[in-house]
């Protein structure tokens, strides 16, 4: 296992940005850097052996202070949305920003965590990102202290482990929003790719993607992936919820969750014979086809665009803080976050 650093560019801040590469003895390599605590890179064989990034990005640090579209990066503290960019905590209401209508989605699109600076430490296998965020930034309460570990084995493997203190109760629901394409970052639309989902049930929402606090069953529907099948077959289908997000971006309640390290989905790429295996400790995943990726330039000139990289951001329901028979995503004082994310690659 090797660690590799090289200079990535420069934050607002002024702090120089690096690119740390993780290298295993199959030639795997995740490149990630300090801006967003992102994944910019991930390497991996196909069924020839021929490597490929399978994941969408950007050449420089720079560019991730746009990135509209989230490619790769950490969210926090809340990732995903609140409704009415409000709730209340201990008697307390707290008003967050209202980015997507009168909704709050993924904490604030200029102040997040997904466009700060997050310090580094590199372990053997890893590279450990660190972040300290005061009360009161972005109408969030609780002085909070985050880290972000991820580390690559030789079973290609890659595991992001994710933990957070805070000084008062707050809100605690942190993802990364990678952009998978398992037929190399480059290579047009993910609507072939076979994805398979351990998920019986998901959270409707409303024309808003605000969840209506129901737990739907899958089963003929749609949304039905417990058993494998190509992202595009049922996209385009006359189904309320479809038509609502303009294709699938919703959350699944992953079945048997107890808070272990489970199986969550199986992402093939027919092409190609990559393989994404995914696990996760908690309790949702939220299934986004990049309905909304607007043209533009990615890694060494690529050109993406609509439904080019697809996400299963690992999470505590959509407005859970807001919906007390959801998972609780409440954290601080005792109660510390503790979780961890994994995605392993294969070919077939």
């Amino acid at each position: 296992m090797a660690i590799s650093t090289i200079s990535f560019g420069r934050h607002p801040e002024g702090k120089e940005v690096l690119l740390y590469t993780i290298s295993n003895k199959n030639g795997m390599q995740v490149s990630l850097a300090n801006v967003g605590a992102a994944i910019v890179s991930v390497r991996v064989p196909d069924r020839q052996g021929v490597m490929a990034d399978v994941v969408l990005g950007y050449d420089r640090a720079e560019d991730y202070m746009k990135n509209g579209s989230f490619f790769g990066v950490v969210i926090g503290p809340s990732a995903n949305r609140i409704g009415n960019a409000t709730f209340c905590l201990d008697g307390t209401t707290y008003k967050v920003d209202a980015n997507a209508g009168v909704n709050n989605l993924h904490s604030h699109k200029d102040k997040g965590w997904h466009k700060r600076f997050w310090e580094a430490q590199t372990g053997e296998d890893s590279v450990t990102f660190t972040l300290e965020d005061t009360a009161g930034n972005m109408g969030f309460p609780g002085n909070k202290k985050v880290s972000v570990t991820y580390s690559l084995d030789e079973e290609n493997a890659l595991k992001i482990h994710y933990h957070g203190v805070s000084d008062t109760r707050t809100i605690l629901n942190l993802t990364n929003h990678s952009y998978f394409n398992l037929e190399g970052h480059d290579s047009g639309k993910i609507v072939g790719h076979e994805l398979q989902l351990a998920a019986s049930r998901f959270t409707p929402a409303d024309a808003a993607s605000i969840p209506t606090g129901e737990l739907a069953e899958v089963k003929g529907t749609p949304m039905d992936f417990t058993v494998s099948k190509k992202v595009g077959e049922e996209i385009g289908a006359d189904f309320e919820q479809l038509k609502f997000a303009g294709g699938y971006d919703h959350n699944w309640v992953i079945d048997g969750w107890d808070g272990t390290l489970r199986h969550f989905a199986t992402l093939k790429a027919p092409e190609s014979g990559r393989v994404m295996e995914a696990y996760t400790t908690l309790p949702g995943v939220q299934f986004y086809a990049g309905n909304s990726i607007t043209e533009q330039t990615g890694k060494n000139g690529a050109v993406y665009g609509l439904r080019h990289g697809l996400c299963l951001e690992t999470q505590y329901f959509p407005d859970s803080v807001n919906k007390p028979q959801f998972p609780d995503c409440i954290f601080g004082g005792d109660r510390e976050y503790d979780s961890v994310t994994v995605y392993r690659f294969s070919t077939i």
